[in-house]
């Protein structure tokens, strides 16, 4: 067998093992976590053989370009793979930590309600690690960036009955998706700028690198800060790092193998990848630098007044990933690689252990406590002291700052929105649609002056029902129709923009029609079973109707975008119709996609999970006195709320 083609192994392996975990019912824990065990086992002995016949033939860097699933005249996507140090690295120590991970979580999560669903998502991540992790270009890379980001969803809001994960699921994913659009943006780019699909091989080339960026140093620039954004909130730097503790709600393997040793080091990896692509960019060098610094300052002033010993270790590895960002922005790839390899397995070990370090200092502390003598020290150092404490404290209100400087604007520009309706949809944006449509379909020659805003126009009136949903409440219906007609919109917009193929729009809308309406039929009846139609409120139907909420959460993904719908190819053909000098264009278009998935994850928790809370009886009472008009329990009412 050729040696490329042990690369297969490393991604057909756990995809199997997933697979088959699905298959397997919750009652069999022994079998489900065998299965577990053993895919993690194999794919690790694989690794080490491969590595052996890989140190023979001289540890030369490997591509195995797989398949094109799509091929026209200006675009081809195709699925490629890569190995070299880099990826020899991360792919040893995932196989090590997710064999360590799936042999400790057999025991840890006896008699768990979710031990299944813990061990299909553990795989299913593992998976998309793998992939990430091989990926030769780009398109291949953002498959495996998209499953570990909602395998990271599931993984924190394991505990879906409490709302507490729950929410804090949706602020991880969200802020993994800002990164996402840093990434769709940098691939974007990257197509006007090598005009292919270029591959990560090719990057090794300083002579091909050099020769394209000579003249076009703008997009250079623009692609480097892009995968920075990307790599950033990955890995949780500043001032994305305050998402880290909050993903802690997930269970302690969960915690170990994401938050500690393997997916908040991805964001050096895309990094490491990417170095020879900017190498040569010193100011993106410093950019890097001074974010490492900044984390790793940040990071241990907050990690030292921590309460939570899994906080503390959170922000601690993070402390150790900004110095990483220092290594990488100053070309020290090698030192970068076994600093990630010793604070992966540190971290592991700190948070797998860390119940029983617990235990022990409680015991320790209520036998043993003695309170340290207080001081009085005066002067500005003291006081600046304090309030260092004092900010590290409030977690220097990261959390805040992205509220504040990210979704509060998005949110006040949906509650702006509260025009759009079934009606002003129905009455005003369709027939729109539908004469922009024909006028497309007809050849209707339009100004030239038009023909460069109509479809900024188009692509902003996408966004704006994507913001509209993101902040629906009162009707999930609505919400979710909204986020069908941004891909319509969008679909227009880059039609109107430069010519497209029949077959290009089916390929992007077939997958946006299909899971559109089983998304909408699902939310209809519940709607007309269930009498739940608002968003209000976590409503928790997943303990009732676990199929249903497995059925609609397939929606969520096929709508949004995720490598099981054709939309996923769609949406970076559609990218290729946009000129490399529309970047407001391509903002829109990104941000569109981005917030879409967001919107998305917050219909299916809001439905499914999180609490459901029992209304009181005498609420029961009320109700059913109001509608059948009863008097005397309106003016009941009255009375009480006078």
């Amino acid at each position: 067998m050729e040696l490329s083609a042990w690369i297969q192994l490393m991604i057909g392996i756990p995809l199997v093992g997933f697979l088959i975990s699905i298959l397997i019912p919750e009652s069999k824990e022994n079998l489900l976590s065998r299965i577990a065990f053993y895919t993690a086992g194999l794919n690790l002995l694989s690794v080490l053989v491969f590595l052996v016949f890989w140190g023979i033939g001289g540890f030369q860097s490997l591509n195995l370009k797989e398949f094109i699933l799509l091929k026209t005249t200006h675009f081809e996507f195709l699925v490629d793979f890569f190995f070299d140090r880099v990826g020899a690295v991360y792919v040893v120590i995932g196989a090590m930590l997710t064999f360590l991970i799936t042999f400790y979580s057999r025991y840890y999560l006896h008699r768990e309600s979710g031990y299944k669903r813990f061990f299909n998502t553990v795989l299913f991540f593992y998976l998309g690690f793998n992939i990430t992790v091989l990926a030769g270009n780009f398109e291949t890379l953002f498959v495996g960036w998209e499953i570990l980001g909602i395998s990271s969803f599931l993984l924190v809001a394991f505990y879906r009955e409490n709302l507490l994960p729950t929410r804090n699921s949706i602020k991880v994913f969200s802020i993994y998706r800002i990164g996402d659009v840093g990434l769709i943006l940098a691939m974007w780019a990257s197509h006007h700028l090598w005009h292919e699909n270029i591959t990560f091989i090719k990057l090794n080339n300083a002579e091909l690198v050099s020769e394209h960026l000579a003249g076009h140093s703008g997009i250079g620039i623009f692609i480097a800060m892009m995968l920075l954004l990307a790599a950033a909130a990955k890995s949780a730097q500043f001032p994305f790092s305050s998402w880290l503790p909050r993903a802690m709600e997930g269970p302690t393997p969960s915690s170990a193998i994401f938050y500690g040793s393997l997916s908040v080091h991805l964001g050096v990896f895309l990094l490491l990848r990417t170095f020879p692509f900017w190498e040569n960019q010193i100011t993106v060098r410093v950019l890097i630098g001074l974010m490492g610094l900044t984390t790793a300052l940040v990071s241990t002033m907050i990690a030292r007044v921590q309460t939570s010993v899994k906080t503390q270790i959170g922000y601690a590895s993070l402390t150790q990933i900004g110095i990483m960002f220092i290594e990488v922005a100053a070309g020290l790839e090698v030192l970068a690689l076994i600093h990630f390899a010793g604070n992966a397995f540190l971290r592991t070990y700190q948070l797998l252990v860390s119940p029983s370090v617990v235990s022990y200092l409680i015991r320790e502390q209520f036998y043993g406590f003695e309170p340290k003598a207080m001081k009085t020290r005066n002067g500005w150092m003291e006081k600046m002291r304090i309030s260092m404490y004092v900010w590290s404290l409030k977690e220097w209100n990261l959390d805040r700052f992205i509220n504040q400087f990210v979704f509060s604007p998005m949110k006040k520009l949906g509650h702006k929105l509260d025009f759009l309706s079934y009606k002003t949809v129905l009455y005003y944006f369709i027939p729109s649609y539908l004469v922009g449509v024909t006028l497309l379909l007809i050849g209707y020659k339009i100004p030239e002056y038009l023909h460069s805003i109509l479809p900024l126009v188009f692509a902003f009136v996408a966004l704006l029902m994507v913001m509209k949903s993101f902040t629906e409440r009162k009707s999930a219906r609505l919400s979710w129709t909204l986020l069908v007609m941004n891909h319509f919109w969008m679909a227009l917009a880059i039609a109107e923009n430069e010519l497209t193929t029949r077959l290009e729009l089916v390929i992007y809308l077939s997958g946006v029609v299909f899971f559109g309406l089983s998304g909408l039929l699902i939310i209809s009846w519940m709607n007309r079973k269930l009498q739940q139609s608002g968003l209000y409120e976590y409503q928790g139907y997943v303990r009732e109707y676990p199929g249903l909420a497995f059925l609609f959460l397939l929606s969520v993904l096929g709508l949004m975008g995720f490598p099981i719908s054709p939309t996923f190819v769609g949406e970076d053909l559609l990218f290729s119709h946009i000129q490399e000098d529309q970047y407001l264009l391509a903002f829109f278009a990104a941000l569109a996609f981005v917030m879409e998935g967001i919107a998305a994850v917050r219909i299916f928790a809001r439905l499914f999970l999180g609490t459901k809370r029992p209304v009181p009886e005498t609420l029961f009472g009320i109700t059913k006195g109001l509608s059948n008009g009863n008097s005397k329990s309106k003016r009941s009412i009255k009375s009480s709320l006078s």
